[in-house]
């Protein structure tokens, strides 16, 4: 048979984890049943309730917390996610810099070069300008239909001049837009031999 001091022991376990459990049912089924363990220390039972309050709040603290540090952690990795993205982009920017930099380095040697054709193309242009003959002072749709017809009959007609074969028109067109035309001032007929 175990002694008072064991059974005392035991029961003042059991008591304390019933306490830990519900701190104010143990109170009351202890004084309801009138046992014969020695009294139940009212401030300890109270203050034991006060420390598994104040527990059970630190674990909510917790929960709370573990909840932020998780969209901490999915922020963070979002945010990783950010910057990698960024890093290849700046590698492609770089890059691409890099290439308009070589490109503009090439850029006097193409500026040499569009000079000395845009020279070639003024002298062509002057060249095939030499055997164009503009005619100015003909009214606007005096020529009719055939433009080519009227200024040969104009040549031999009005200026007089023969043609032993007749001459062969490689072009013969007005110069200039057709709105910009008036009477008082009509486009110049130009023809290239």
């Amino acid at each position: 048979m175990p002694n008072d001091k064991t059974a005392s022991k035991h029961s003042r376990q059991l008591l304390f984890s019933e306490a830990i459990a519900q701190p104010k049912a143990v109170t009351a089924q202890t004084a309801s049943q009138g046992h014969t363990s020695p009294p139940v220390d009212q401030p300890a039972l109270d203050a034991t309730d006060r420390i598994l309050q104040e527990i059970a709040s630190v674990g909510r603290r917790l929960e709370a917390m573990d909840l932020k540090i998780t969209d901490l952690t999915l922020a963070s990795s979002s945010i990783r996610a950010d910057i990698a993205g960024f890093r290849e982009t700046a590698n492609n920017l770089d890059q691409r810099l890099s290439e308009v930099e070589d490109h503009i380095a090439t850029t006097p040697d193409q500026e040499e070069e569009l000079k000395s054709l845009r020279a070639k193309l003024t002298e062509l242009e002057d060249r095939s300008r030499r055997d164009n003959v503009r005619f100015f002072g003909i009214p606007e749709q005096k020529e009719g239909p055939d433009i080519k017809t009227f200024l040969s009959s104009l040549l031999t007609n009005h200026f007089g001049i023969e043609f032993s074969p007749p001459p062969e028109f490689q072009r013969v067109h007005r110069i200039g837009p057709s709105h910009k035309a008036s009477a008082n001032k009509p486009r110049p007929i130009i023809y290239t031999v």
